[in-house]
């Protein structure tokens, strides 16, 4: 959705009337309050993310795995080297192509599965359910236009 729209920004614009910023804040509270509830399964945000990931799709390359939560390689090994030490994923040269790593949920990691159905904040946002649907849509949406932006100006 391209829009050609030029809005002037007034001079008197705060801090908390821009969009970027509405984003990034609430970006950090749903940190902190995912902190707790992950804290419990000694895990962090985006360690659960990326098992998240894969539980959605078990067996994928380091590559893709790294395109689907928007993180580089050199961000990202670490975090699956420490969810290998922790029993929850395998790591594997691709016997098709060496170069390439696999990621694998092990059983360990599929059990994890189940002690993370109590982690949703759905009822702390305080939206309705087809609010908070509606939301998740607009904000993807969002992102995918920004993205497609910053390759338009490539």
């Amino acid at each position: 959705m391209k829009s050609t729209d030029k809005t002037t920004i007034p001079e008197d614009l705060k801090l908390s009337d821009y969009l970027c910023f509405a984003v990034y804040s609430a970006n950090l509270a749903f940190g902190k309050a995912y902190k707790p509830l992950l804290e419990k399964l000694g895990l962090t945000y985006t360690q659960y993310i990326t098992i998240v990931a894969l539980w959605e799709q078990d067996d994928q390359t380091v590559g893709s795995l790294g395109e689907k939560l928007f993180l580089e390689s050199n961000t990202l090994t670490p975090i699956l080297k420490k969810l290998e030490a922790m029993g929850y994923v395998e790591r594997q040269r691709d016997p098709a192509d060496e170069r390439q790593v696999r990621i694998s949920v092990t059983k360990s990691g599929r059990r994890l599965r189940e002690k993370t159905r109590e982690v949703s904040l759905a009822h702390a946002t305080g939206l309705a359910p087809d609010e908070f649907v509606r939301l998740q849509k607009t904000i993807v949406t969002m992102r995918n236009n920004l993205i497609e932006s910053v390759h338009a100006g490539e």
